[in-house]
């Protein structure tokens, strides 16, 4: 499922790190905001409920193991609802990652690392974080089941490949929402542009509107915006 406009809050006293790893996560369509120690990491999880946090151990005064010892003992007393956590490292040793993992980290990852492979791991860490949603009526007569992965129209079931209710499904997650291509490719596909062409995007909305059909007002609810891209526009439902 979708984690576009997901929340992730970024702790790490290098402002390096934090410039690239908030660049490459907004550039995946992520809400972000950065603290630089432990004290302001535990102000801005109580102040802003993230969606993730992306916790370096190495921090002054509150390290990143009292972080995330706190966090994880304010879900045990029932105060606060869990927080997906990646802990990132500056040393390899085995005893760090152990004493992460044992506090509760949903991830580990050893500085250096691809600021890629880190923005698909928040992808991976939110998805298995979140239930997937019940099914949603999008238009009268247009049923989506994400659980069942079913697509209904006026009671007929509609037979979608894979990519195809995923882009649906995705377009579903944000009525209104306007979507460049190459977004759609990164968060659909998990890919981008140099291998993988943005008619790809295009053949599967033209597939998508003849597969509802009038019945569901398939070239409505899928609307294109001219020199930008896709949006859903779900309209009367009732």
């Amino acid at each position: 499922m979708s984690t576009a406009g997901s929340h992730v809050l970024v702790v790490d006293d290098d402002q390096r790190v934090r410039t690239v790893v908030s660049w490459q996560l907004e550039a995946d369509g992520f809400a972000v905001s950065e603290a630089a120690d432990g004290a302001a990491a535990l102000e801005s999880i109580e102040r802003e409920r993230p969606d993730l946090v992306v916790l370096d151990l190495s921090l002054p005064g509150v390290g990143g193991l009292d972080v995330l010892r706190t966090v994880r003992g304010r879900e045990r007393a029932g105060s606060t609802a869990p927080l997906p956590v990646i802990v990132l490292s500056g040393r390899s040793g085995e005893t760090d990652r152990i004493v992460g993992l044992d506090l509760g980290a949903d991830d580990y990852l050893v500085k250096p690392f691809s600021p890629g492979e880190l923005a698909a791991r928040v992808r991976s860490v939110l998805r298995r974080a979140r239930p997937a949603p019940a099914a949603r009526q999008l238009r009268r007569g247009l049923w989506v089941d994400e659980t069942s992965r079913d697509v209904t129209v006026d009671g007929r079931a509609v037979e979608l490949t894979a990519k195809e209710f995923d882009l649906l499904a995705f377009l579903a997650r944000h009525p209104r929402q306007v979507f460049t291509r190459a977004q759609l490719l990164q968060n659909v596909w998990s890919s981008d542009r140099s291998w993988q062409g943005e008619a790809t995007v295009t053949e599967h909305v033209h597939r998508l509107r003849q597969k509802l059909g009038p019945g569901a007002s398939g070239q409505l609810l899928l609307q294109t915006v001219r020199g930008v891209g896709y949006r859903m526009e779900p309209g009367d439902a009732h």
